[in-house]
């Protein structure tokens, strides 16, 4: 049973466009933040991964499914969680909602690359933080 992980955040007007509804691009900001939040929870920073294990994740590809507009000053919860690993990867499902309200329902392909960009192993360390 993979970990579960939670994060909020306040959309301000510099997320909105014109109308005061969030600019598309960044509900992807939000799941970024979210994601980092996941990595620093567990005790690692983006920058330890890559000095104690030598690795990166990186973003492979991102399928974001719209649902509601989210709006100016509103709180939004973005729930986070591991679907399946393979040896250099891991799906992650990422979803944000406003009161119990789904905005959007996202799948992001996450890759481990060395310094070089090639597929490196996941840290059995960091795999089994990620699991539980």
């Amino acid at each position: 049973m993979a970990k579960k992980f939670n994060f909020t955040v306040k959309v301000y007007y510099e997320d909105t466009d014109a109308g005061g509804v969030v600019y598309y691009a960044n509900y992807l900001k939000f799941l970024e933040r979210a994601r980092s939040e996941a990595i620093y929870s567990l005790g690692y920073t983006n920058s330890s991964l890559l000095e104690s294990f030598g690795i990166m994740l990186i973003v492979k590809s991102c399928n974001i499914e719209y649902k509601r507009p989210a709006k100016f000053e509103d709180k939004l919860e973005i729930f986070s969680e591991v679907e399946s690993f393979t040896k250099t990867s891991f799906l992650m499902k990422q979803s944000i909602s406003r009161n119990n309200e789904l905005i959007t329902d996202t799948h992001v392909h996450l890759v481990a690359v060395d310094k070089n960009g090639k597929p490196s192993k996941i840290p059995d360390e960091l795999k089994k933080k990620l699991e539980n």
